[in-house]
């Protein structure tokens, strides 16, 4: 087992270092690290498991367009094949049409028009999927952004030839993304996170895969600011997860979770 850990923890830094080194040429990025840790469901076993979350992920802009990249390293302390020192991550690099044009391009509340085109990835069940699509940013007062993306959910997974999850038919997707800072008194929040739904689907057995919500809103309290005056950096706070369907199965989460994250 120290051995599998040892690969696997090998395998999560290899891969954190492509994807950030993949990330476009910046004019302006932001760094994170988040740790969260919950109870959380294996939906196939119908266990619970207090699970530690690791999270890098960088926010950046570049010349034509933006780039949000995460990888997760999860574990949940159980040899069961699930949450085992696995990693997941997500990339989405955004092509602006307004910055193609060089003014606004939308209307009314649209602040923009982009082209997105999305991978996710799963390092133990061996899953693949792209997600290409639109994504319209909105002005909506009070948010430092808001947008929603429509894509398309692709599987170009292995499959169970190679040993990993089963494959499925393709789907879609659609996510709703926010970040909004507000004040209370002399103390500063940040509140932040995404909903997505994922349609159904069948896998590569002829089983259905439901289509799911995964809802993940972020609450923090600038600690940092509170305690050293130094604003921005550090917070602590609760992530609430919702996940009907989780995985496409008949299991669903309901938790709040322990957030602390670090700003570079």
């Amino acid at each position: 087992m120290k051995n599998i850990a040892r690969t696997r923890a090998a395998r999560f830094r290899t891969v954190v270092a492509a994807f950030l080194a993949a990330v476009p040429a910046v004019a302006g990025a932001q760094t994170e690290f988040h740790y969260q840790y919950g109870k959380l469901s294996n939906p196939f076993a119908r266990t619970r498991q207090f699970t530690h979350i690791l999270t890098v992920q960088q926010a950046s802009s570049w010349s034509l367009g933006d780039s949000f990249v995460f990888i997760d390293i999860l574990d949940d302390g159980v040899p069961d094949g699930f949450n085992d020192l696995e990693f997941y991550g997500e990339w989405y690099p955004t092509l602006s049409f307004g910055r193609l044009a060089d003014r606004t391009v939308g209307g009314g509340p649209v602040r923009d028009v982009a082209l997105i085109g999305g991978i996710n990835f799963d390092g133990d069940a061996n899953v693949l999927k792209w997600l290409p699509g639109a994504r319209l940013s909105w002005d909506v007062p009070g948010f430092v952004f808001f947008n929603t993306d429509l894509t398309a959910f692709i599987d170009a997974s292995s499959g169970l030839e190679r040993g990993g999850a089963p494959r499925t038919s393709d789907s879609f997707m659609f996510d709703v993304s926010w970040g909004a800072a507000f004040d209370i008194g002399s103390q500063s929040f940040w509140f932040t996170g995404h909903a997505e739904y994922i349609g159904g689907a069948t896998n590569e057995l002829n089983q259905p895969v439901k289509g799911w919500i995964l809802a993940q809103p972020q609450l923090g309290w600038d600690i940092g600011k509170a305690l050293t005056g130094a604003a921005n950096q550090l917070f602590l706070g609760v992530e609430y997860q919702y996940w009907w369907n989780k995985l496409g199965v008949d299991d669903d989460d309901n938790v709040a979770q322990l957030w602390v994250m670090w700003r570079l």
